[in-house]
C-alpha cells in the first residue's frame, strides 16, 4: 500500500499555494515596496499572522514565489531541450520559450514594463543567482549528452553565456523574440564551431 499524505500535510501545502499565488497577483500589480503581508492575507481569506507563520517575512514570501516559478521555468526548459534531437534547436526552442514564459507571466511583465517594477528587478538579478545557476545547470546537463568531447568548464562556460544572453534580450529587447532566440543559437554554435578539434592531416607518403 502506497504511502498516505496526512490530511494536515495537504491542506499546508494547498494554503501555502493559495498565499503563493494571491502574493504573486499583488506583487506584479504593487511591487515589493508596495506588497503588503495583510493584503495576501485578505486575498488568500486568512489572517495576517498565518502569513507570518507560513513564511516569516516579506522578503522570504518574496523568494518563495520566486522558487516556484523558477521550477515553473525550469520544467518548461527541461522539456523543450529534450523534445530536440539537435542540441542548437533544443537551446533555441528554450530560449524563445523563456522569452515567451516573461511575456505570458504577470509577475515578470510587471518586472519589464509595471510601475514600480524597478523594486524588483534584484529579484531577476542580483538576489536571482540561484535562478542563473539552476538554468544553467539544465543547459550544462543538455551540452553533456550531445557534445561529449567539450572539456566540463567549456560547457559549464558556454551553459552560463547562454542564460545570460537570454536574460540580456529580455531586459534589453531590440528586436522580436524569434530573432533574439536565433542570435543566442548564432553565438553558441559558433563557440562549438570554435570548440572542434581540427581534422588530422593525412600523412605524405613515401
Amino acid at each position: 500500500m502506497g504511502h498516505i499524505t496526512p490530511f494536515s500535510e495537504r491542506a499546508r501545502a494547498s494554503l501555502r499555494e493559495e498565499l503563493l499565488d494571491a502574493a504573486a497577483e499583488l506583487l506584479a500589480a504593487h511591487g515589493f515596496h508596495g506588497l503588503r503581508m495583510g493584503e495576501v492575507a485578505a486575498a488568500a481569506g486568512v489572517s495576517r499572522q498565518t502569513v507570518y507563520n507560513e513564511f516569516g517575512n516579506k522578503e522570504s514570501l518574496v523568494q518563495a514565489i520566486t522558487l516556484q516559478r523558477t521550477a515553473e521555468f525550469l520544467d518548461g526548459v527541461e522539456l523543450r531541450l529534450g523534445a530536440a534531437a539537435d542540441p542548437l534547436q533544443g537551446m533555441r526552442a528554450a530560449t524563445l520559450f523563456t522569452l515567451e514564459h516573461a511575456a505570458e507571466d504577470r509577475l515578470i511583465n510587471s518586472v519589464l514594463t509595471g510601475t514600480d517594477a524597478e523594486d524588483l528587478l534584484p529579484f531577476l538579478t542580483t538576489r536571482g543567482q540561484p535562478v542563473l545557476l539552476s538554468a544553467a545547470q539544465v543547459l550544462s546537463h543538455h551540452l553533456r549528452e550531445h557534445c561529449a568531447e567539450l572539456p566540463e568548464e567549456q560547457v559549464e562556460l558556454l551553459a552560463e553565456a547562454s542564460v545570460r544572453l537570454a536574460l540580456s534580450h529580455l531586459l534589453m529587447p531590440t528586436g522580436t523574440r524569434e530573432e533574439a532566440a536565433d542570435a543566442v543559437v548564432a553565438v553558441i554554435s559558433a563557440a562549438l564551431r570554435g570548440q572542434q578539434p581540427p581534422d588530422t592531416p593525412a600523412k605524405e607518403q613515401s
